[in-house]
C-alpha cells in the first residue's frame, strides 16, 4: 500500500509540473516603443497589458526604444513582433529609403493608431520666436535613429535652414527636456502626441514660460518632397500649462505595423483585442482615444495592412488596402 501511495503521489507531481511546464508555452512578442517620456511607451505597456490579458496563450512586453527607426530596425532583425512608427519612416523602410540605406523591410500595417505631432519646443528668454531664429542655436533634433530625427530635419530643410548653421544634439525627448531646463539647449525638437509627458513636465516647472514654434506652412514643401503623409494642424491653446496661443504645426499618422509574414491569426486576435478593448488603452493615454476604424480606410498608412488585420476590418465593414 505504501508503496502504491508513493507511486501515485510521483505521478501527480510529475503531472502537475507538466502541467505547469504546458501553461509556461506561451507565445512571448516584444512591442518596440519608444522613449520613457513620450506617449509610445505608455501605449505599448497598455497594448502589451491587453494582449496578454485577452489573447490567449500570448505574453507581450514592451520594450523602450530609440523611436520609430529603431522599431523597424528591430522588427526587420526578428527582435521585435509589433512596433510603433511614424507613417513616413514606415514608407521609408518598406522602400529602403533614407537611413535604410536601400534594404527594403517587408512590413505590414495593423492599425492607424492617432496622429504624431511635431512639436518645436523653446522658452522665453532664448530669442527664438520663429523658425528662422534657430540659426546660431542649440538644439536637439532627437534621438540617433528615431522617426523624431527624420522629419525634424526634413522640416529644417523645408523652413530654408541648413542644419550646419545650428549645433545640433541628438536627445531623447526627456533628454531634451532635462538639458532645456538647465540651459544647455535652447530649442528642441519632438514628434508625439499631445500631451506629451515630459513637455507637460518641463511647461509646469517653476520660473519656466514654454514656447511652441509655428512651423505648419512648411507642410506643402514637405508634402511635395516626400509626398502626401504630412498635414498642416493645431496644437491648441494650454494643450500644456502656461501654452495660450495655437501652434501651427505639422502631423503624420502613428502606424502599429508587424513583419510581412506575421502570423495571419495571432494578428487577427490582437487587431480585434485593440479594438474591442480599447477603452482601457484610453485610461492610460487619451490619445487611444484617436483609435477609430474609420481612420483605417483613410490612406493614412502609406503601406498595406497585414491579412489577419484586413480580416478583421472586414467583418467590421471597413475596406483596406
Amino acid at each position: 500500500m505504501k508503496r502504491l501511495i508513493t507511486v501515485l503521489v510521483a505521478v501527480v507531481a510529475s503531472f502537475g509540473v507538466a502541467m505547469a511546464g504546458a501553461q509556461d508555452k506561451k507565445t512571448r512578442i516584444s512591442i518596440g516603443t519608444g522613449g520613457t517620456g513620450g506617449v509610445y511607451y505608455p501605449l505599448g505597456g497598455g497594448l502589451a497589458a491587453l494582449i496578454s490579458k485577452y489573447v490567449p496563450g500570448v505574453e507581450a512586453t514592451a520594450e523602450v526604444t530609440a523611436g520609430s527607426i529603431a522599431n523597424l530596425q528591430l522588427i526587420d532583425s526578428g527582435k521585435s513582433e509589433i512596433g510603433f512608427t511614424m507613417a513616413d519612416a514606415a514608407w521609408d523602410a518598406a522602400n529602403g529609403l533614407d537611413k535604410f540605406n536601400g534594404k527594403r523591410v517587408p512590413l505590414r500595417t495593423i492599425a492607424v493608431f492617432y496622429p504624431n505631432r511635431m512639436h518645436v519646443v523653446t522658452i522665453e528668454g532664448t530669442g527664438i520666436n520663429s523658425m528662422k531664429d534657430l540659426k546660431g542655436k542649440r538644439v536637439s533634433t532627437g534621438a540617433p535613429v528615431s522617426g523624431t530625427e527624420v522629419t525634424a530635419l526634413r522640416l529644417i530643410e523645408a523652413a530654408g535652414i541648413d542644419p550646419k548653421d545650428m549645433t545640433r544634439e541628438r536627445l531623447s525627448v526627456a533628454e531634451s527636456v532635462a538639458a532645456l531646463k538647465d540651459r544647455k539647449i535652447d530649442a528642441f525638437f519632438w514628434v508625439g502626441g499631445v500631451p506629451t509627458p515630459s513637455i507637460t513636465d518641463l511647461a509646469a516647472t517653476q520660473g519656466i514660460k514654454i514656447k511652441l514654434i509655428d512651423h505648419g506652412d512648411a507642410s506643402e514643401y514637405m508634402r511635395r518632397k516626400w509626398g502626401p503623409i504630412y498635414v498642416k494642424n493645431q496644437i491648441l491653446a494650454n494643450a500644456y500649462p502656461g501654452d495660450d496661443r495655437n501652434t501651427s504645426n505639422i502631423d503624420v499618422w502613428n502606424l502599429l505595423v508587424v513583419p510581412e509574414n506575421a502570423n495571419e491569426n495571432l494578428v487577427y486576435q490582437i487587431v480585434k483585442t485593440l479594438f474591442e478593448k480599447k477603452e482601457e488603452l484610453v485610461r492610460v493615454h487619451k490619445d487611444a482615444a484617436f483609435l477609430d476604424l474609420a481612420n483605417q480606410a483613410s490612406g493614412a498608412s502609406p503601406i498595406p495592412f497585414h491579412p489577419g488585420a484586413a480580416r478583421y476590418y472586414r467583418e467590421r465593414g471597413i475596406t483596406v488596402r
